[in-house]
């Protein structure tokens, strides 16, 4: 008998709040500051934002079928070069990776996929490295919101 801790519907339903607290990140940033701003070399939160938007979706589409690409960095910047496209982008990456993951067979998450063809480890492995890679992200956010004397949001809102 399999026990599970939770489904993956119960799962999805974690990360889509995970992505509410992260759209709050990205709306209490300053435009300028959102894409100028770094620390000690780090990414600007728009170039992080950018990752986590490609994520989002590509590996949901990757799941569906189980069939990698390589990670394509180059247009990354076609997710918005102002808030608004920004977080039009993001609102848009949401939604597809909501109906991406009703067509992910349930069996997959416990099978071999070799996300970009680089992390070769159970689905169910990847999809937390994605959401773990969103956690660090938005908390790079938070760090460049306080440096900025700014209040980021609290981090256990996810509504």
């Amino acid at each position: 008998m399999q026990h599970l801790m939770m489904t993956t519907e119960e799962w999805f339903k974690e990360w889509e709040g995970n992505r509410r607290l992260t759209r709050k990140v990205i709306e209490t940033f300053p435009e300028k500051e959102l894409f100028e701003f770094s620390i000690g070399g780090m990414r600007t939160f728009a170039e992080m934002v950018y990752e986590l938007i490609q994520f989002s979706v590509e590996v949901t589409e990757q799941l569906i079928d189980n069939k990698p690409f390589p990670l394509d960095r180059e247009h990354r910047k076609d997710y918005g070069v102002t808030k608004i496209a920004l977080l039009a982008s993001w609102d848009k990456s949401v939604l597809l990776a909501a109906e991406n993951w009703k067509k992910i067979p349930q069996e997959r998450f416990q099978e071999m996929f070799n996300m970009y063809e680089k992390l070769n480890a159970p689905a169910w492995k990847n999809l937390l490295y994605v959401l773990e890679n969103e956690i660090h992200h938005r908390a790079q956010g938070y760090v460049y919101l306080r440096a900025l004397g700014i209040e980021p949001p609290v981090f256990y809102d996810r509504s």
